[in-house]
C-alpha cells in the first residue's frame, strides 16, 4: 500500500534510463509536503521527537535521516532513529545532559535514552576540505571531520534510498537524489561514482550486499558491477570494523540472502578464507548445508523474535575448516583431543587476521566445538556433565545443523533429543541400554582325581 502511494506521488520516467556517474555542482531538492507523503509523527520514537525539536527550538535544523526514513516509506519499523543537523556536536553536548560525544574518523553525538540511543550527527561537507591527508593511497578516508551543509551531507550519503531527509520544522520530506524514485522501483543505487566510493570506504561493498539482501531490493549494473573489481579493497579495513558489519549483516533477518550475494560477489573468502576454501573443495555440498542451515535457522528465529548467539554463528561457520585442518592433524600422529586444542588456536588466529572475534565469542565457540566430541561420550558420568554444561543447548543445536548437512550422526542426535527431555528413571534407562553386556564366563567343569591315582 505504501509503495502504490509512493507509486502515484512520482513523475512517470524510467527510473534506470539516467546514469549517474557525476553528482550535479549543485543540487535541486525535491521537496515533498505533509499532505503528499505517509510518514506521520506517531511513527516515530518519542525520544527521537524530542531531540528533532529541542534542536529545532534553538535555532538549529534538524532532520530525520537514513535508514529510519526509507523504513518508514516502505511501512517497515525502523530499527533506530539518526538525526542530522547544522549543530556540531559540541552544540549538541551543550543541549542535552544525557549527551556524550563518540567517533574518531567521523564525530558524533549520542542521546542517551533509558531504552534507546539517539544519534546526531552533524551535516558532513566536502573532505577536500582538509586537504590530501584524510585519505591513504589507497583513497581510503581516515578522517572527516568537516561539517558542511544539507546539500553536500546529501552527497556524502551512500545510497540514493538512504538520503532522504525528514523535516521537522513543517514535517517535509527533502530528497536530492531521487531516492523516492528509486524506493518505488526497488533498485539500490549508490551515489556519485561507485569505484571512488567504495575506494573512500570499503565498507560500503558489505553495505550494498546488506542492504539488497534485507530489503530484497535489485542492485543497479553501475553501483553492482565494480563491486567484482574492488572486493579486493576489504582487505583495507580493520578486522575489528568488519566483525561489526558481520553481525549487521547476518543479524538483519536476511542472513541466508546476503550469504549467496557475498558468494555470487566473491566477498566471502575476503571475510572467511578458511571456510572458503571448504566450499571450493569438489566435496563441498555438505559445508553449503551445513551453512544455509545455520543462516536460515538464523532468519526464522529473528523472524519469531528470538535471540541469536554470535558465537554460535562463527562456531558453525569455521567448523568445517576446523574440521579439516584436524584432520590433517590427526594423520600427522595427533590423538583426537590434541588435534582439537591445536587446530582451534589456529583456525582462531587465523580467522583474527581478517575478523576480529571478541574473546566472549571465541570461548563459546570453543565450548560449542569441543561439545560435538562429548556429544559422542556417553558413559553416565560424561553424559550428565555434558548435559549441564553452559553450552549443552548450542552444542546440540550445532549437532542437529551437521544432522541435516548430511553427516551420519542420526541415532546420536535421535538419543540426545530423547535423553534431554526424558525424567530421571527414563534417563537412566537409555544409559543402561548403552552398556555393554557383560558375557558369563563359562564354568570348566574339572573331573575329580581318582584316589587311586
Amino acid at each position: 500500500m505504501i509503495l502504490k502511494f509512493l507509486k502515484n506521488l512520482l513523475p512517470k520516467k524510467p527510473v534506470l534510463s539516467k546514469p549517474r556517474a557525476k553528482i550535479k555542482a549543485k543540487l535541486a531538492p525535491q521537496i515533498i509536503g505533509r499532505a503528499e507523503h505517509p510518514i506521520t509523527r506517531q511513527n516515530i520514537s518519542a525520544n527521537a521527537l524530542k531531540v528533532l525539536y529541542r534542536l529545532k527550538d534553538a535555532g538549529f535544523s534538524a532532520y530525520l535521516v537514513g535508514g529510519s526514513v526509507r523504513d518508514l516509506l516502505l511501512g517497515l519499523n525502523p530499527k533506530d532513529f539518526d538525526i542530522a543537523t547544522n549543530a556540531q556536536p559540541e552544540q549538541v553536548y551543550k543541549l542535552f545532559r544525557n549527551c556524550r560525544l563518540i567517533g574518531r574518523r567521523f564525530r558524533l553525538a549520542h542521546v542517551y535514552f533509558y531504552n534507546e540511543i539517539i544519534e546526531v550527527a552533524t551535516f558532513r561537507g566536502h573532505h577536500a576540505k582538509l586537504g590530501d591527508e584524510v585519505q591513504t593511497e589507497e583513497g581510503l578516508i581516515i578522517r572527516d571531520n568537516v561539517y558542511g551543509t544539507i546539500e553536500e551531507d546529501a552527497e556524502r550519503r551512500d545510497f540514493t534510498v538512504n538520503a532522504l531527509y525528514y523535516n521537522i520544522a513543517d514535517f517535509s520530506l527533502v530528497d536530492f537524489h531521487d531516492g523516492l524514485a528509486d524506493l518505488k522501483a526497488g533498485v539500490l543505487r549508490i551515489i556519485g561514482d561507485p569505484y571512488q566510493r567504495y575506494r573512500e570506504d570499503p565498507v560500503r561493498i558489505l553495505r550494498v550486499v546488506r542492504f539488497a539482501s534485507k530489503l530484497g531490493f535489485t542492485v543497479h549494473p553501475a553501483t553492482e558491477q565494480p563491486i567484482f573489481e574492488s572486493h579486493a579493497l576489504l582487505q583495507n579495513v580493520s578486522p575489528a570494523r568488519l566483525f561489526d558489519e558481520i553481525l549487521k549483516l547476518f543479524h538483519a533477518g536476511k542472513a541466508l540472502a546476503a550469504f549467496k550475494l557475498l558468494r555470487k560477489y566473491g566477498l566471502f573468502g575476503y571475510l572467511f578464507s578458511q571456510t572458503e576454501a571448504c566450499l571450493d573443495q569438489p566435496e563441498a555440498e555438505m559445508t553449503h548445508k551445513l551453512i544455509e542451515s545455520l543462516l536460515l535457522s538464523t532468519d526464522q528465529r529473528l523472524a519469531e523474535g528470538k535471540s541469536i548467539s554470535g558465537g554460535f554463528l562463527f562456531a558453525v561457520i569455521l567448523w568445517p575448516a576446523l574440521q579439516a585442518l584436524m584432520q590433517d592433524l590427526q594423520q600427522d600422529g595427533l590423538a583426537l583431543f590434541p588435534a582439537l586444542y591445536e587446530a582451534t588456536n589456529k583456525v582462531l588466529r587465523r580467522q583474527g587476521q581478517q575478523i576480529s572475534i571478541p574473546k566472549r565469542f571465541q570461548i563459546d565457540m570453543q565450548e560449542i566445538w569441543q561439545l560435538q566430541y562429548r556429544l559422542a561420550q556417553r558413559t553416565p558420568r560424561r553424559v550428565f556433565a555434558t548435559l549441564n554444561h553452559p553450552k549443552f543447548r548450542a552444542g546440540y543445536d550445532l549437532l542437529l545443523l551437521r544432522v541435516n548437512a548430511g553427516e551420519e550422526l542420526q541415532t546420536l542426535a535421535n538419543w540426545w533429543t530423547e535423553f534431554q527431555a526424558s525424567d530421571k528413571p527414563v534417563q537412566h534407562k537409555l544409559l543402561k541400554e548403552l552398556a555393554p553386556k557383560r558375557r558369563r564366563r563359562k564354568k570348566i567343569s574339572r573331573k575329580p582325581k581318582d584316589v587311586g591315582e
